[in-house]
C-alpha cells in the first residue's frame, strides 16, 4: 500500500505541468466558411473557458430575427487582447462575422470578428 501512495506521489509530482484538453472547434464549425449576422446584444457572458455573446439578429438572407450563440475565446484571452466585462453591453447594435454552426437548425457561430457601429469599436482576430 505504501509503494501505491508512493508511486502516486512520485508520478504528480513529476507530471507538474499544465494540461490543456480542447475540443475541436471544427466538429461544431464550419470554418472554412463565414456568416455575418446584424443585430442587437442580449448578453455577453465573460468567462472561461469560453466567453460568450448572445445575439439577436439576422443573417444576410434570412428574413426573420431569431437569437444567435457566438463563441468566443476566454476572459484571460479576451483581457489580453483588449476586451474587457464591460466592453459590451446588452443593447448595443453590433455586426459579428464567424464561422457557422456545423448543424444548419442551430444557431451558433464562432467569433472572427465584431463591430459596434456607433462608436466604431472592434475586435478581430483568431483565439484557440
Amino acid at each position: 500500500m505504501r509503494k501505491a501512495i508512493a508511486l502516486l506521489v512520485a508520478v504528480v509530482a513529476i507530471s507538474g505541468h499544465t494540461v490543456y484538453a480542447h475540443h475541436s472547434f471544427s466538429a461544431t464549425y464550419f470554418e472554412d466558411r463565414e456568416v455575418t449576422i446584424e443585430g442587437t446584444l442580449v448578453q455577453f457572458m465573460f468567462r472561461n473557458p469560453h466567453s460568450f455573446v448572445h445575439l439577436m439578429g439576422t443573417a444576410k438572407g434570412e428574413k426573420s430575427p431569431r437569437k444567435y450563440l457566438v463563441e468566443w475565446g476566454g476572459a484571460g484571452q479576451l483581457t489580453r487582447m483588449g476586451v474587457a466585462r464591460d466592453t459590451l453591453k446588452p443593447g448595443d447594435r453590433v455586426i459579428v462575422t464567424g464561422s457557422p454552426a456545423r448543424n444548419p437548425t442551430d444557431p451558433r457561430v464562432r467569433m472572427k470578428s465584431i463591430v459596434r457601429p456607433k462608436d466604431g469599436w472592434k475586435w478581430k482576430g483568431v483565439v484557440e
